[in-house]
């Protein structure tokens, strides 16, 4: 298996995690700069920007922002900053984004949207502030984030109406861990799936289909890789094959990678030796090294197990 030793660098410093850390919000996040994108209703919604060595507001260089799991329920931007803290490493702007959720918030997913489509913009908008390049900019996360990277891509709503609609919100290319990407009954599904997706609609607060990644499926969407567990239980893993076939339909480049057996989550720092964090963090690096957004890493960097 080839492996990219960085990983392995960033996974021996890291191994023990601070508890408060993972617990606290909004979280401290170390070696990251804080910028504020959006305040509504007195809540400041924040990222947290990795930026390389010796990077420049003059550079244009690609970046990443990273979309939280937790069922649009709970979850923390903590979540992705090993992946932030890799790619910085690499030459990537990597950015970890909050955005509202029910437990802390009340609201309904398609807020959670309109917060991630709100992140998108700022990071465009403030490029090159940021030292950015705007046409390189993709979108990341696992579970309900990998819905919301998603969302952004192939939901022509929600977005905030404060917000100029001339900049973009749409990703230039999408790294999803376990996404939901099915939210609306299909007739691809087994009648027992449909039933759990229909129990769905309560939850999403608008019409489902208009929340679903999959029924917005079009041409012209942005190069997508997914890691997937066959043996996920919480997003079934056929959600991720109908995808991805849809995409596949429309002319869009779709890259479904499956690890087999694995459940929801599998991909996560801290899980199983860190080996398939490892292994997806390289797959990720590949795609991104194919879309230009990295050079190949030289070879003192690889080696062969």
């Amino acid at each position: 298996m080839k492996i990219i030793s960085l990983v392995t660098i960033i996974c021996c410093f890291s191994l023990i995690f601070d508890a408060n850390a993972q617990t606290e919000y909004p979280p401290h996040i170390d070696g990251a700069e804080e910028i504020t994108y959006k305040t509504v209703d007195g809540t400041s919604l924040n990222l947290w920007i990795f930026t390389p060595e010796k990077h420049k507001s003059t550079n244009s260089a690609p970046a990443i922002i990273f979309f939280f799991g937790g069922g649009w329920k709970t979850g923390s931007p903590t979540q992705f900053v090993k992946h932030c803290e890799y790619l910085s490493a690499r030459g990537m702007v990597a950015i970890v984004a909050d955005y509202r959720v029910k437990s802390r918030h009340g609201v309904h997913p398609n807020v959670c949207v309109s917060d991630a489509k709100s992140a998108i913009r700022w990071v465009r908008e403030n490029a090159s502030e940021l030292g950015v390049d705007s046409d390189r900019l993709a979108a990341g996360g696992g579970s309900a984030g990998g819905h919301l990277a998603a969302a952004c891509a192939t939901l022509p709503k929600f977005d905030d109406v404060n917000e100029n609609k001339s900049i973009s919100s749409k990703p230039n290319a999408l790294v999803l861990f376990n996404p939901a990407l099915v939210l609306a009954t299909t007739d691809d599904f087994e009648k027992a799936l449909n039933e759990k997706i229909g129990g769905l609609v309560e939850r999403m607060g608008p019409k489902p289909e208009d929340m679903s990644p999959y029924h917005n499926v079009v041409g012209k969407l942005p190069p997508t890789i997914i890691f997937h567990g066959t043996g996920d239980n919480t997003v079934p893993f056929i959600s991720a094959e109908l995808f991805t076939k849809k995409m596949h339909k429309f002319g869009n480049k779709c890259t479904l990678v499956a690890y087999q057996g694995e459940p929801h989550g599998f991909f996560n720092y801290g899980k199983n030796s860190n080996a398939v964090f490892i292994d997806t963090v390289n797959k990720m690096d590949e795609f991104l090294v194919s879309l230009g957004y990295l050079k190949a890493p030289p070879k003192t960097f690889i080696y062969n197990n």
